[in-house]
């Protein structure tokens, strides 16, 4: 049995931040139906007034930021004192738990940044837990070529070529394995996921073939189904993202940067922001 695609979303350009011209691949729209994902952005232009305006202060609870940067230099600094230059292939990991604080600005003013931004939900019983915030450097992120296939394993784990590979971060909440898959040859990739999860490849250069025959086209997300191996037909230079996740099956409200489980946490959450409290340990 192999893995199907039994949805198709297509990005729409849009700006975010101070004025970043990107694309949302999906957001909260989908939210429910991709649990626990609750966001994709893709970001990428060598044109300075695109990205220039950065991401000011903002705040976040009750999920999980990923960054992945694949090419230019991105400067975060948060309210727990935290300070890290994400350059070409780092990853950025925020915790945003109770609350925290952050800016993510541009460190240059011309040339290309471009890179993903993936929010993946908390489940209640860990939406309130302190924040937290890593660096990832390229050089430590497992990277595994086989037959002609780069496999970048950002989070998780996958079966691949017959043997478990293991990602730079494990042991998450949400299960999340995070791949960044390129084909260098053309070739057909074979991976088994555990199951059963939600499953999402989003094609970032080129196309792929899904299954027997399913096309996957740049700038498609699919959702596939949940057992069975995975299936992959690429040309040279088709690039994807791999992700997968354990639905939590809880209510989920988003306001903005707030993501919780009922309308009153979300008030609460606007509260604390206002009052200054969304990172203290107290109310």
């Amino acid at each position: 049995m192999h893995r199907e695609i039994i949805q198709i979303i297509k990005g729409q350009v849009t700006q975010d931040g101070a004025g970043v011209t990107l694309t949302r691949v999906f957001g909260s729209d989908h939210a429910k139906q991709l649990d626990p994902f609750l966001m994709l952005d893709e970001f990428g232009s060598n044109q300075p007034n695109d990205y220039l305006p950065g991401f000011p202060e903002h705040p976040h609870r009750g999920f999980e930021a990923i960054a992945y940067m694949l090419e230019g230099k991105m400067r975060h600094q948060d309210s727990l004192g935290n300070q890290g230059l994400l350059e070409s292939g780092d990853v950025q990991w925020l915790t945003a738990g109770r609350g925290i604080l952050h800016s993510e600005m541009p460190e240059q003013s011309e040339g290309k940044l471009q890179g993903f931004q993936l929010w993946v939900n908390l489940p209640k019983a860990e939406k309130m837990k302190p924040a937290a915030y890593q660096d990832i450097a390229a050089e430590k992120i497992p990277q595994h070529t086989i037959d002609g296939i780069h496999y970048k394993l950002i989070a998780g784990s996958v079966r691949l070529g017959g043997e478990v590979m293991q990602g730079a971060i494990t042991g998450l909440p949400s299960q999340l394995s995070y791949l960044d898959i390129h084909f260098r040859q053309s070739a057909t990739s074979h991976i088994t996921l555990d199951e059963p999860l939600t499953t999402l490849l989003y094609a970032y250069q080129g196309g792929v073939t899904v299954g027997p025959q399913q096309s996957l086209d740049k700038g498609e997300l699919a959702q596939l189904s949940n057992s069975g191996e995975l299936v992959i037909k690429g040309e040279a230079g088709s690039r994807l993202l791999l992700l997968t996740g354990k639905p939590f099956d809880e209510p989920i409200f988003q306001h903005g940067p707030f993501v919780m489980n009922s309308p009153e946490e979300i008030h609460q959450a606007v509260e604390d922001y206002r009052n200054g409290k969304l990172t203290s340990t107290s109310g």
